[in-house]
């Protein structure tokens, strides 16, 4: 096994942005680890695309307790490859994980419970071979379990030493608002948010992002390329081996429309004129918002990622740019 050493100019291929109102930079771009890391897929392939993306400057990894396949293993795979390659860089990154979706079997698997946080957390420390993790998030909200206890929980873990700093996911504004308070009285404030948000998927529009802005929580999108719609992928139709394909994926057949085909067709031609992929001006398009954190990004190869992390070459868009995109997706064009 060779040994890795990270590049020593690794930090001036990124830009980072303060997360919130509080004292933690992110990466403009975030690696995810929800597909391409189980126990299905290619370890050595995993460990190159984790040791590019922090020789690029990408110093935070997102996992949570149910990515693989199976649930777990994602984090069990970036435990190996964090005592192989990363421990001596373990003071420069920000490793999250998540709780919220059915990890085991019985009433205390899943949701939002301060039994079932508590004890994910707790697998996943063990899984990663880690003492904390740097963000912990509670995955979903719960529509059974007051928020006060699910607050509580996180508050409690940051106070328990195995989390610095926790945020939320798929909340919307008004729970996400209510969170907030709940935790600043606790004080263990809020610090991201963690919503799907791209240019086709752009609820958060409609008064989560205020919320953000108003609470000084942070903001970081996943799902930014629509789960492979936002590239050249799809143009054609759709392939044999992508995610669409595949029945038991998470983006299924039925949701490449050919009204979206259509709209990624057009934005296409906006990007060729930019001279980007169609990726990279949706990534860059989230980023065009200063509230926006940090964009994070799932891919399956490192050439996958450096032709991503191009689009912070031109995250610059014009009114008249701006103006086309909306009326593309808005079908007004």
């Amino acid at each position: 096994m060779s040994f890795y050493k990270a590049l020593d100019k690794r930090y001036e291929k990124m830009s980072y942005r303060r997360c919130g109102n509080s004292g933690l930079l992110l990466p403009e771009i975030s690696l995810g680890l929800w597909h391409n890391f189980g126990h299905v897929d290619e370890f050595e392939n995993g460990k190159q695309m984790l040791q590019t993306a922090f020789d690029n400057g990408i110093t935070h990894f997102d996992l949570a307790n149910n990515y693989g396949p199976p649930p777990g293993s994602a984090e069990e795979n970036f435990g190996k490859i964090l005592k192989q390659s990363f421990l001596p860089y373990r003071d420069e990154l920000i490793i999250s994980t998540k709780a919220g979706y059915l990890m085991w079997p019985g009433p205390y698997g899943e949701w939002g419970s301060k039994k079932y946080l508590v004890a994910s957390l707790d697998q996943s420390l063990k899984r990663m071979g880690l003492d904390y993790v740097d963000i912990f998030y509670s995955h979903r909200p719960d529509p059974n379990t007051p928020l006060e206890e699910t607050m509580s929980a996180l508050d409690l873990i940051v106070r328990q030493g195995k989390a610095l700093y926790v945020g939320v996911s798929s909340y919307n504004a008004e729970d996400t608002k209510k969170a907030s308070k709940i935790l600043k009285e606790l004080g263990t404030p809020c610090l991201i948010h963690q919503p799907r948000y791209n240019m086709m998927d752009r609820w958060v529009e409609n008064g989560l992002m205020d919320v953000l802005e108003n609470e000084g929580i942070g903001c970081i999108p996943f799902s930014p390329l629509e789960q492979g719609i936002l590239t050249d992928k799809y143009l054609q139709g759709i392939p044999e081996n992508s995610r669409a394909a595949k029945s038991s994926g998470f983006l299924q057949s039925d949701q490449v429309t050919s009204k979206k085909i259509k709209q990624a067709h057009k934005l296409n031609d906006v990007a060729q004129n930019r001279n980007q992929s169609l990726a990279q001006m949706a990534i860059a398009w989230l980023l065009k918002d200063e509230r926006v954190t940090s964009v994070l990004v799932g891919v399956s190869s490192e050439k996958q990622l450096i032709n991503n992390l191009a689009a912070l070459d031109n995250k610059l868009f014009m009114d008249s740019e701006l103006e086309v995109i909306d009326a593309i997706l808005n079908n007004k064009d």
